[in-house]
């Protein structure tokens, strides 16, 4: 298991997209079961597709690293049920207790699942943007996830983080020194990466995708985006990247989909704004060479005008 786990951290390509698999997982709530991917991390790769009852909210990465002194899970999933059924999946692996949960942006899918976690009386800790969002969109977050969850919804509540910081929050576990840090501005408010200089291994959250097109939002800025990877993403050098979205690989192939993506687009929507071209045409820019990912039909063109209204104005 952990022989073909590395092979999809060094081999590019190899994991297989699964837009099109409903559940991989039928025996938990769980949309998959959790791999540990080099010693010590475990994650719960979710759904390259948009929420459904079927992968009950669970389309990102469920992350936890077995420290010797305790777990740390990276974040709290998207409701109570996920949240309970990746514990039980935990307390497979080990005795050891949950300690910390860290919660990579204000999303949903990174945050509903956190009042189980409170319950169990696990700290959670997040950065003080993403705590804003998440006290501001509470309720939201909570109608948008029952609404494909429906019975699945049952017990989430939305909680507020023990503790929120500015640029870093590191703690050291057993053979583990875990920094949850700010980068600077990149998918959403408050996105962090947990980074693990001695395995270098990087938890990048929203950051970083692949195997699935990356969403842009009202609040993406994609030129800030790309100036924090350049200044600070690439700079970790990770040997390893567990993605926000998608299988764990290398750096080069989430730069690939994530920053050559955003620069491809951004190039095509300055060469439309060049050209005289309108908000309605730039729905209709060339992104073809992404089109095998999954998402493109959902949000490619959404991205297109999400980008030419922030270009039409830089």
């Amino acid at each position: 298991m952990r022989l073909i786990a590395l092979l999809f951290c060094l081999i590019p390509g190899l994991a297989l997209a699964s837009e099109d698999i409903a559940d991989q997982y039928p025996g938990s709530p769980l949309y998959s079961k959790p791999v540990e991917f080099i010693p010590g991390v475990w994650s719960a790769i979710g759904a390259t597709a948009p929420p459904t009852y079927e992968n009950s909210g669970h389309n990102n990465n469920l992350s936890f690293i077995v420290t010797g002194e305790g777990v740390v899970v990276v974040n709290g999933g998207a409701a109570y049920i996920l949240a309970k059924a990746l514990h039980e999946e935990i307390k497979k692996v080990t005795d050891q207790p949950v300690v910390l949960v860290l919660n990579e942006n204000g999303q949903g899918h990174a945050v509903l699942g956190d009042n189980y976690w409170r319950e169990q009386g696990v700290k959670i800790v997040m950065h003080e943007e993403a705590a804003a969002e998440v006290a501001e969109n509470s309720d939201q977050l909570i109608v948008a996830m029952r609404g494909y969850n429906k019975d699945k919804a049952e017990g989430t509540k939305v909680v507020a983080p023990d503790e929120t910081f500015s640029d870093e929050y590191i703690v050291e576990l057993g053979g583990f020194r875990i920094e949850a840090r700010h980068l600077g501005p990149a998918h959403s408010p408050g996105d962090i990466v947990v980074w693990l200089p001695k395995q270098s291994l990087v938890i990048s959250g929203d950051m970083a995708f692949h195997e699935r097109m990356l969403p842009i939002f009202e609040d993406t800025h994609t030129k800030e985006w790309l100036e924090t990877w350049d200044s600070a993403f690439e700079a970790l050098e990770a040997r390893y990247v567990i993605p926000g979205h998608g299988h764990p690989t290398n750096m080069d192939q989430v730069r690939r989909y994530t920053k050559d993506y955003l620069v491809y687009l951004r190039g095509k929507i300055r060469e439309h704004i060049d050209s005289g071209g309108d908000l309605a045409g730039a729905y209709y820019v060339d992104q073809s060479p992404y089109a095998h990912l999954d998402t493109f039909e959902e949000l490619a063109t959404k991205n297109a005008g999400r980008v030419f209204e922030q270009m039409e104005w830089e």
